[in-house]
């Protein structure tokens, strides 16, 4: 059965809408779940025969005159399915970049608690931070911007990208594959303590000539 995707505002969601994504299995509560409806712009669902298997609340938006793609919180339930039912939500997200900003470069970012999620940025080129590279001035600019817009710069470490604690949102998907995510990879989260809310702010680009190719339909 195909996966079934499509994005309301968030400001249409109602209680019952809520009370779904908090008991599809993920890691959001219900109050997690409210305060994003709050935060975020656009609500996108993924269904398999009318079910549930996953959801992210995002904005679109531009920061500094830049265009971003910007996962609020993102949530795939764990079945045999999470790869289809991810990559269904992130070409979503590429497809409305495409209607929003044609022919512009653009930025994608979100938050992660585990590296498992990074498969969701498999498309995205130049990821801050990255194994083996250092960050310059512009790329920690970006990550503090990010920070900022996620609301969590009072926790924010600029020099690892890691948020030490109290994130209410992050991209919630755990690998079919686990054995076959990169020690270098899992490295960068050594610091980032899950159970606190702590979380690693992670950012890169999209450039126009691939959007046009992700985002097709």
């Amino acid at each position: 059965m195909p996966i079934q995707v499509e994005t309301r505002d968030c400001a249409a969601l109602d209680d019952a809408d809520l009370d779904e994504m908090a008991s599809m299995g993920g890691a959001f509560d219900i109050g997690v779940m409210s305060k994003a409806k709050e935060d975020w712009v656009l609500s996108t669902t993924a269904r398999i025969d009318g079910k549930l298997h996953g959801f992210t609340l995002s904005t679109l938006e531009r920061i500094g005159g830049t265009p971003c793609v910007l996962l609020g919180l993102l949530s795939v339930k764990r079945t045999s399915k999470r790869d289809q039912v991810l990559k269904g939500l992130m070409n979503e997200s590429f497809h409305r970049a495409l209607m929003a900003f044609p022919d512009e470069d653009v930025v994608v970012g979100s938050r992660f608690a585990l590296p498992d999620g990074l498969e969701a940025f498999k498309q995205v080129d130049e990821l801050i931070p990255r194994p083996a590279h250092r960050a310059v001035g512009e790329e920690r600019a970006w990550g503090r911007r990010l920070a900022k817009r996620f609301g969590v710069e009072s926790q924010y470490d600029e020099q690892s990208f890691v948020v030490k604690a109290n994130g209410q949102g992050f991209l919630d998907h755990e690998s079919l594959k686990p054995e076959k995510i990169k020690p270098e990879l899992a490295a960068m989260f050594a610091n980032v303590n899950g159970k606190a809310g702590g979380s690693l702010v992670v950012h890169g680009w999209v450039m126009a000539e691939d959007l046009v190719k992700l985002g097709a339909r």
